[in-house]
């Protein structure tokens, strides 16, 4: 399954919700939406992940890309809903100590 995402704002968070596989294939495609979201300069960019049914190396890159940009200009990232695979593999690669997991 391609992946599907777009943003909205909930209160002056920045969600990003995403469906679907963030893999080598999509990586590309949202790297490019996550220079946007910097630009726009929110402080708490909201990750949600609860329809994301498969993450892979370059998926984990493109969150930790998020994550680095946006503390670059002193904003904070979180992931929520990931479940599944997904967690399973930020559990492995303990990314709770990289960004918030919820």
């Amino acid at each position: 399954m391609a992946l599907t995402f777009s943003t909205s704002e909930e209160s002056t968070d920045l969600v990003l919700t995403m469906a679907g596989q963030l893999d080598a294939l999509s990586a590309p495609d949202i790297l490019t939406t996550i220079d946007g979201l910097i630009e726009k300069k929110h402080m708490m960019i909201v990750v949600d992940m609860a329809d994301v049914d498969l993450i892979d190396s370059s998926g984990v890159a493109v969150l930790v890309a998020l994550y680095k940009r946006s503390r670059s200009i002193g904003g904070k990232m979180k992931v929520r809903g990931a479940k599944d695979q997904p967690l399973a593999i930020f559990k492995l690669m303990n990314m709770k100590k990289v960004f918030q997991i919820a």
